[in-house]
């Protein structure tokens, strides 16, 4: 990670450490870099925050300036800039969000010219260009300064591309989501009608302050209640900018991305479509999820947290399924990034292929107890290498045997610390993460 990127872009609050001063040299620094030997073009999302404009009108003028054009999509998804980038024909995406955070977050996510998230080297220079340790940019002038356009048409080809995808129709079902007052109310609903569910929508009524409060795939008690209430035969809640997906079965029970990693691998081993038998997870996904594919022969590969990663690897193998158990899923036939409608899609395909429930489909799977909790801190590293808080990571991984696990880690976002302990108990859980804060707060 770098002084201002972390695992998935730039992200703070806004205007405190992710100011427009940032946004608009962010924008500097990339139209002149793509600009170098062509006309740069460029293509932005955003989210539904309140700052979301503000940071738009700022990475615009920068881009301009260095005489970029640039297309607005306006309120979207992160996975609907990484759709357009790669089909259209733009040198790089901008997706303006905060993903899960709340509102007063935002961040800036960049995307390559292939619909990859940036490569690193490319955000260290626009980190060494905002810290003014390279030349200054010039500024373009007379025709060569850039302009806007108005691209809303490249979102709507999105939503016809998801709608492209389902072989089935979608007509019998009763569908509920979640769209966290984000990016998803724009486009969500308009799909699964499209395809002939009965959908039932909640939480799509942005005002600026209100997404993912108490809603969405962080806050999914609401659509587990919707979904009881209703009788509905599933549902899906989105985060801000819909690049994640949990699902609610039939009973209201949550379904996570472990778990839809479990359903969507098993389908696409049985009908030949998965490579290897194989699917890859992060370091966070639960035992019980492994213990489960050993027993159908479902092979699986770990990464470090971050969808990045997950990706990382999936391209480096040709693997077809990835993602992690916070509902980043990757279906890399057809997307480069975690996309949350395009899961709900593919679930809705076991779901009508196989003719059954998605409470069924996952009673295979028996979730281990599993308990995280962060630690705001103001040195991460500091805190992780001190004695006495490798002495007690130790003394609970020797306590767990090989029926739990610990993984203490850093946030690739946020300056947290999170300790996550699997057992076979809840109380377990409790008492062993609480053990290691207990140890880190003492230290601090």
């Amino acid at each position: 990670m770098g002084k201002y990127f972390g695992t998935d872009g730039f992200r703070g609050e806004a205007n405190v450490n992710l100011t427009v001063e940032h946004a608009y040299k962010v924008g500097r620094f990339l139209g002149w870099y793509y600009g170098q030997d062509h006309k740069a073009q460029v293509v932005i999302g955003k989210d539904t925050r309140r700052s979301s404009y503000m940071f738009e009108y700022s990475l615009v003028a920068g881009l301009t300036a260095s005489g970029a054009d640039v297309y607005l999509l306006h309120v979207t998804t992160t996975p609907s800039v990484s759709y357009v980038v790669r089909t259209e024909g733009f040198d790089c995406g901008i997706m303006i969000s905060a993903s899960h955070n709340p509102f007063y977050d935002n961040g800036i996510k960049i995307i390559n010219g292939s619909g990859y998230k940036l490569e690193a080297e490319v955000e260290q220079k626009i980190e060494d260009y905002i810290d003014g340790k390279t030349e200054e940019i010039p500024f373009a002038t007379r025709e060569n300064i850039g302009r806007t356009v108005d691209f809303a048409a490249g979102r709507n080809r999105y939503i016809g591309y998801l709608i492209s995808l389902p072989t089935r129709s979608f007509k019998t079902m009763r569908v509920g989501l979640d769209c966290s007052n984000g990016s998803a109310s724009a486009i969500a609903k308009s799909v699964f009608d499209a395809l002939g569910a009965k959908t039932y929508v909640i939480h799509n009524e942005p005002d600026g302050t209100n997404i993912n409060k108490d809603c969405g795939s962080t806050h999914i008690e609401s659509l587990q209640a919707f979904v009881k209430e209703k009788g509905l035969d599933v549902g899906f809640a989105y985060d801000g900018d819909a690049d994640r997906c949990l699902a609610v079965d039939e009973h209201g029970n949550v379904v996570d991305g472990d778990l839809i990693l479990y359903v969507c691998g098993k389908y696409l081993k049985e009908i030949g479509q998965l490579k290897d038998d194989m699917i890859v997870t992060t370091v966070m996904s639960n035992i019980g999820l492994y213990k489960a594919c050993d027993k159908i022969g479902l092979h699986y590969q770990q990464t470090k947290v971050g969808d990045k990663y997950v990706f990382e690897n999936m391209m480096e193998n040709g693997y077809r399924l990835g993602g992690e158990q916070s509902g980043h899923i990757i279906f890399s036939k057809h997307a480069t990034t975690g996309d949350g409608i395009l899961t709900s899609l593919k679930i809705m395909e076991v779901l009508l292929e196989k003719k059954t429930t998605l409470g069924t489909l996952t009673s295979e799977v028996q979730i281990y107890p599993q308990l995280l909790e962060n630690l705001r801190v103001t040195d991460k590293k500091a805190v992780l290498e001190h004695p006495e808080v490798k002495k007690a990571i130790a003394e609970v991984t020797e306590a767990l045997g090989s029926d739990g696990r610990i993984l203490v880690r850093e946030s690739g976002t946020e300056p947290l610390l999170r300790v996550m302990v699997e057992a076979t108990t809840q109380e377990l859980c409790k008492e062993y993460v609480g053990k290691v804060i207990d140890t880190m707060k003492r230290i601090m």
